[in-house]
Protein backbone atom coordinates (compact mmCIF):
# COMPACT_ATOMS: atom_id res chain seq x y z
CA UNK A 1 0.00 0.00 0.00
CA UNK A 2 1.55 3.59 -1.20
CA UNK A 3 0.40 5.36 2.50
CA UNK A 4 0.39 9.56 2.10
CA UNK A 5 1.79 11.23 5.14
CA UNK A 6 1.34 14.42 5.64
CA UNK A 7 3.26 16.20 8.19
CA UNK A 8 5.35 18.91 9.99
CA UNK A 9 9.14 19.44 8.90
CA UNK A 10 9.57 20.67 12.23
CA UNK A 11 11.71 19.22 15.04
CA UNK A 12 9.56 18.00 17.41
CA UNK A 13 9.57 16.32 20.87
CA UNK A 14 8.64 12.86 21.78
CA UNK A 15 5.10 13.34 22.13
CA UNK A 16 5.03 13.65 18.26
CA UNK A 17 8.35 11.57 17.38
CA UNK A 18 7.02 8.24 19.34
CA UNK A 19 3.67 8.17 17.53
CA UNK A 20 5.55 8.64 14.02
CA UNK A 21 8.71 6.33 14.49
CA UNK A 22 5.76 3.66 15.94
CA UNK A 23 3.60 4.22 12.42
CA UNK A 24 7.45 4.61 10.23
CA UNK A 25 7.87 1.04 11.51
CA UNK A 26 4.50 -0.48 10.66
CA UNK A 27 4.55 1.19 7.01
CA UNK A 28 8.54 -0.31 6.86
CA UNK A 29 8.02 -3.48 8.55
CA UNK A 30 4.53 -3.84 6.05
CA UNK A 31 6.01 -3.66 3.10
CA UNK A 32 4.10 -0.84 2.34
CA UNK A 33 5.64 2.67 0.42
CA UNK A 34 5.75 6.46 2.12
CA UNK A 35 4.26 8.39 -0.11
CA UNK A 36 5.61 11.79 1.37
CA UNK A 37 6.73 15.60 1.43
CA UNK A 38 10.35 14.57 0.64
CA UNK A 39 12.08 16.80 3.04
CA UNK A 40 15.09 15.37 5.35
CA UNK A 41 14.28 17.51 8.64
CA UNK A 42 11.78 17.50 11.20
CA UNK A 43 8.78 14.57 11.39
CA UNK A 44 9.40 14.03 7.94
CA UNK A 45 12.64 12.77 8.48
CA UNK A 46 11.58 10.41 11.19
CA UNK A 47 8.76 9.21 9.21
CA UNK A 48 11.78 8.45 6.36
CA UNK A 49 14.06 7.37 8.45
CA UNK A 50 11.59 4.83 10.32
CA UNK A 51 10.28 3.48 7.19
CA UNK A 52 13.71 2.64 5.51
CA UNK A 53 14.99 1.36 8.36
CA UNK A 54 11.94 -0.98 8.73
CA UNK A 55 12.45 -1.83 4.75
CA UNK A 56 9.67 0.29 3.09
CA UNK A 57 10.10 2.35 0.31
CA UNK A 58 10.12 6.33 0.02
CA UNK A 59 8.62 8.16 -2.42
CA UNK A 60 9.12 12.33 -1.93
CA UNK A 61 7.26 14.60 -3.48
CA UNK A 62 9.08 17.81 -2.97
CA UNK A 63 8.46 21.29 -4.53
CA UNK A 64 11.21 23.18 -6.36
CA UNK A 65 11.15 26.46 -3.32
CA UNK A 66 12.09 23.50 -1.26
CA UNK A 67 14.23 21.10 -3.32
CA UNK A 68 17.45 21.98 -1.19
CA UNK A 69 15.79 19.76 2.02
CA UNK A 70 14.81 16.99 -0.26
CA UNK A 71 16.34 13.52 1.19
CA UNK A 72 18.99 12.10 -1.18
CA UNK A 73 18.32 8.50 -0.65
CA UNK A 74 14.84 8.13 -1.40
CA UNK A 75 13.53 5.51 -3.66
CA UNK A 76 12.10 7.77 -6.06
CA UNK A 77 11.96 11.95 -5.63
CA UNK A 78 10.03 14.49 -7.49
CA UNK A 79 10.32 18.18 -7.38
CA UNK A 80 6.88 19.72 -8.35
CA UNK A 81 6.82 23.14 -9.50
CA UNK A 82 4.07 24.18 -6.52
CA UNK A 83 2.66 23.24 -3.66
CA UNK A 84 -0.99 22.30 -5.76
CA UNK A 85 1.29 20.39 -8.25
CA UNK A 86 3.03 18.70 -4.93
CA UNK A 87 -0.94 18.22 -3.53
CA UNK A 88 -2.10 16.44 -6.02
CA UNK A 89 0.89 14.48 -7.05
CA UNK A 90 1.03 13.22 -3.02
CA UNK A 91 -2.97 12.50 -3.77
CA UNK A 92 -2.31 10.46 -7.59
CA UNK A 93 -0.07 8.41 -5.70
CA UNK A 94 -1.14 7.75 -2.48
CA UNK A 95 -3.68 4.40 -1.66
CA UNK A 96 -4.30 6.11 1.94
CA UNK A 97 -3.58 9.49 3.33
CA UNK A 98 -2.57 9.77 7.07
CA UNK A 99 -2.47 13.23 8.75
CA UNK A 100 -0.17 13.89 11.10
CA UNK A 101 1.13 16.80 13.51
CA UNK A 102 2.11 20.17 11.78
CA UNK A 103 1.95 23.34 10.86
CA UNK A 104 -0.50 25.43 8.56
CA UNK A 105 1.37 23.26 5.43
CA UNK A 106 -0.08 19.91 6.89
CA UNK A 107 -3.26 22.07 8.00
CA UNK A 108 -3.65 23.53 4.42
CA UNK A 109 -3.44 19.64 2.65
CA UNK A 110 -5.89 17.92 5.10
CA UNK A 111 -8.42 20.22 4.78
CA UNK A 112 -7.74 19.56 0.83
CA UNK A 113 -7.95 16.00 0.73
CA UNK A 114 -11.07 16.33 3.14
CA UNK A 115 -12.62 18.98 0.29
CA UNK A 116 -12.11 16.62 -2.15
CA UNK A 117 -13.42 13.57 -0.59
CA UNK A 118 -16.58 15.41 0.28
CA UNK A 119 -17.45 15.92 -2.85
CA UNK A 120 -16.12 12.35 -4.08
CA UNK A 121 -13.32 13.53 -5.93
CA UNK A 122 -11.88 10.56 -4.13
CA UNK A 123 -12.94 7.91 -2.15
CA UNK A 124 -9.14 6.83 -0.42
CA UNK A 125 -9.19 6.44 3.05
CA UNK A 126 -8.19 9.28 5.55
CA UNK A 127 -6.97 9.07 9.08
CA UNK A 128 -6.14 11.70 11.03
CA UNK A 129 -3.89 10.44 13.74
CA UNK A 130 -3.85 12.66 17.08
CA UNK A 131 -1.28 12.53 18.93
CA UNK A 132 -0.83 13.48 22.03
CA UNK A 133 -4.42 15.12 21.65
CA UNK A 134 -3.08 17.37 18.38
CA UNK A 135 -6.29 17.38 16.67
CA UNK A 136 -8.66 17.66 19.35
CA UNK A 137 -10.10 21.24 18.73
CA UNK A 138 -9.78 20.38 15.10
CA UNK A 139 -11.85 17.00 15.83
CA UNK A 140 -14.18 18.99 17.61
CA UNK A 141 -14.77 21.41 15.06
CA UNK A 142 -15.51 18.53 12.64
CA UNK A 143 -18.08 17.60 14.48
CA UNK A 144 -19.64 20.82 14.93
CA UNK A 145 -19.95 21.22 11.52
CA UNK A 146 -21.66 17.62 10.71
CA UNK A 147 -24.26 18.78 13.62
CA UNK A 148 -24.98 21.59 12.26
CA UNK A 149 -25.24 20.36 8.80
CA UNK A 150 -22.33 21.63 7.31
CA UNK A 151 -20.95 18.75 6.09
CA UNK A 152 -22.71 16.67 2.99
CA UNK A 153 -21.68 13.57 4.19
CA UNK A 154 -21.13 11.46 8.04
CA UNK A 155 -17.91 12.69 9.60
CA UNK A 156 -17.31 9.23 9.95
CA UNK A 157 -17.25 8.49 6.07
CA UNK A 158 -14.35 11.24 5.66
CA UNK A 159 -11.87 10.70 8.26
CA UNK A 160 -11.26 8.08 10.67
CA UNK A 161 -9.67 9.50 14.20
CA UNK A 162 -6.79 7.84 15.17
CA UNK A 163 -5.13 8.34 18.52
CA UNK A 164 -1.96 6.22 17.53
CA UNK A 165 -0.02 4.49 15.00
CA UNK A 166 -1.24 1.27 15.28
CA UNK A 167 -4.77 2.27 15.41
CA UNK A 168 -4.31 3.75 12.43
CA UNK A 169 -2.44 0.98 10.13
CA UNK A 170 -5.40 -1.26 11.51
CA UNK A 171 -7.90 1.18 10.22
CA UNK A 172 -6.10 1.12 6.88
CA UNK A 173 -5.21 -3.00 6.80
CA UNK A 174 -9.14 -3.44 7.52
CA UNK A 175 -10.72 -0.81 4.67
Amino acid sequence: MNICVFCSAADLDDRYTAPAREFAELIGKGGHTLVWGGSDVGLMKVMADGVQEHGGRLVGISVEFLAAKARENADEMVIAKDLAERKAQLLARADAVVIMVGGTGTLDEATEILELKKHGLHIKPVVLLNAAGFYDGLKQQFQRMEEEGFLPRPLSELVFFAENGAEAMTYLESV
